[in-house]
């Protein structure tokens, strides 16, 4: 097995998506996941440790496992076939050792937020692993939207965007929530263009 941190969460216009980059921890390889708006928003939250008021859905699975006395050893991204990751979560408790299939963008949300290592097997890394991350296109943006990015780039701007609308929508700020939403898509929709 080899250990990979997650090094980069990417915008990735082609899948309208995002790619996780994992990077071997020691090695060069990087290996890319490609994940939904929601993992992705999940991850990123794991990483930078972001407190949300109320559980999402990877929080209240923490607290379930922990209100059980049940720890996550690890998790493994074990296989890939016809182009789909598999990966197993493995959690220990009194009665012993289980290994629960999961999404690998679950998988990784989760690891994250317990500090469980992250794997993945050799013949995944052989099979998928990349040795040099290849920039996609910036997503063209407008005068006003470069003026809200700042200098940070198309994926902060859409990360911080997504961002302001879970908290408009925590607000019950519907009107600004569908103001941000409509922003994003439309962004997305430039994006897919080229």
């Amino acid at each position: 097995m080899i250990q990979v941190q997650v090094e980069k969460i990417s915008f990735y216009p082609p899948s309208k998506g995002y790619a996780i980059l994992l990077k071997e921890m020691m090695g060069e390889r990087f290996l890319p996941v490609i994940v939904g708006s929601f993992e992705a928003q999940s991850i990123a939250l794991a990483l930078e440790d972001v407190q949300m008021p109320r559980p999402m859905t990877h929080d209240l699975f923490c607290n379930i496992l922990t209100d059980l006395s049940i720890e996550v050893s690890e998790v493994v991204i074990s296989e890939l076939l016809e182009g789909t990751f598999y990966s197993k979560i493995s959690l220990v408790s009194q009665v012993g050792t289980t290994d629960i299939d999961a999404r690998p963008s679950d998988a990784i949300a989760l690891a994250l937020r317990v500090g469980a290592p992250i794997y993945a097997s050799e013949r995944v890394m052989e099979e998928a692993s990349v040795q040099e991350v290849v920039e996609h296109p910036a997503t063209p943006m407008s005068d006003s939207s470069r003026a809200d990015a700042g200098s940070h780039g198309p994926e902060d701007y859409l990360r911080r965007l997504q961002e302001r609308l879970d908290q408009a929508v925590s607000e019950e700020n519907y009107e600004e929530a569908a103001e941000i939403r409509d922003k994003i898509k439309q962004i997305q929709a430039e994006a897919s263009k080229q």
